[in-house]
């Protein structure tokens, strides 16, 4: 994949940027088409425009200023990542940090899951192109997006493969808590990364090549509406993400950048969302082909609960 990244940006007016996919932790950059000879992987981005919902900037820890890295978590090129212990269970869990149920705002750490996978995968290392409507246009009951297809397609084998990207699979999947770390920056906070590889070294290990690149992740949070929020995103590779169970950017398939814009104000009707009240967010991300990633995140909007790992619901 010439670039990946998933970027999802929300804020009073915000942007979010998918980049190029390059090799180490981290993420961000490039947006050329096509993968040549040596494709690219993928990132997540979330960037904001303007204006501002409130943002809570804890996550340090121990008493430290918002901004400080905190303990345990790998430094990035803005921000940083800590890549948690292996889930044995699939019974989920709550938020990670405080829930902010009291309307305050999300600390700047988000709980995420990442999944690795085997290079010789059914659906990793294989054809490249870009694959709108892979997935149905709303949310699965059980949080995960739902194949839209009853048999192959050009880039995925088929529903059973397909199922295994974002659920716990024995012998196919090693799933990893993941929390990324947002510095907090007027009135914003970032994650930027030009080497996004939080699975080096770990799970089925890298495979003889410089770095882990096969792995899926999977976000889910809840945002409070203020009205004014735009969303752009450019990415390669697979990169889903749903705003109140409706699918709002596809980018399915493994392609190179490419670009999704959503103004929230004028989707607000269709996704059935009103100012003031609280929504779920649920981003899902494929990294499928060597030999970059990258992951560039900056955003304002107002989230309240900082990631949630859904339990997994046997098919």
């Amino acid at each position: 994949m010439a670039s990946k990244q998933l970027v999802g940006v929300m804020l009073a007016s915000l942007t979010v940027f998918a980049l190029g996919c390059s090799d180490s932790k981290g993420s961000a950059i490039d947006g050329s088409d096509g993968k040549g000879a040596n494709g690219t992987g993928g990132s997540l981005v979330l960037v904001p425009l303007a204006g501002s919902s409130s943002v809570g900037t804890g996550g340090a820890g121990n008493g430290a200023p918002p901004g400080t890295l905190p303990t345990g978590f790998t430094k990035a090129d803005v921000g940083g990542y800590r890549l948690g212990a292996p889930i044995t269970s699939d019974t989920g869990s709550g938020s990670a940090g405080s829930p902010a149920s009291n309307g305050d705002g999300c600390g700047t750490v988000i709980l995420g899951v990442i999944r690795d996978f085997k290079s010789d995968h059914p659906d990793f290392e294989k054809t490249i192109a870009s694959e709108e409507g892979l997935v149905e246009a709303t949310l699965g009951a059980d949080r995960k997006p739902v194949f839209a297809h009853a048999g192959a397609t050009e880039t995925v084998s088929g529903p059973e493969s397909f199922d295994q990207w974002y659920r716990n699979v024995t012998d196919v999947n090693l799933p990893f808590v993941l929390e990324v770390f947002f510095a907090p920056s007027m009135g914003t906070t970032s994650f930027q990364s030009r080497a996004f590889f939080p699975l080096d070294g770990e799970g089925f290990g890298n495979e003889n090549n410089n770095h882990n690149f096969h792995f899926t992740t999977e976000i889910h949070t809840q945002f409070r509406y203020n009205g004014g929020e735009v969303f752009n995103f450019t990415g390669d590779d697979d990169v889903w993400i749903f705003i109140n169970n409706h699918l709002l950017v596809d980018l399915g398939g493994v392609h190179g950048a490419k670009s999704a814009t959503v103004d929230m104000d004028m989707k607000a009707t269709e996704v059935g969302i009103v100012t003031g009240q609280v929504y779920p967010f649920d981003m899902f991300q494929a990294e499928r082909h060597t030999s970059e990633s990258n992951f560039r995140a900056d955003t304002n909007l107002e989230f309240v609960d900082c990631g949630t790992i859904v339990p997994d619901v046997p098919k």
